[in-house]
């Protein structure tokens, strides 16, 4: 019973780990995106002048 127990906190565990790295790598990647356009955006205005 102990097994069963300690077996599915686990699971339960690594299940809340891996949506919370999923979660913390979308922010991060929108958070890329968004830097990524901004630096475009500048270069583009800088060319311009």
């Amino acid at each position: 019973m102990a097994d069963n127990y300690l077996e599915k906190k686990m699971e339960e565990y690594r299940a809340r780990k891996n949506a919370e790295d999923k979660a913390r790598k979308l922010v991060w990647r929108k958070r890329l995106e968004a830097y990524r356009k901004k630096l475009e955006a500048e270069k583009q205005e800088n060319d311009e002048k």
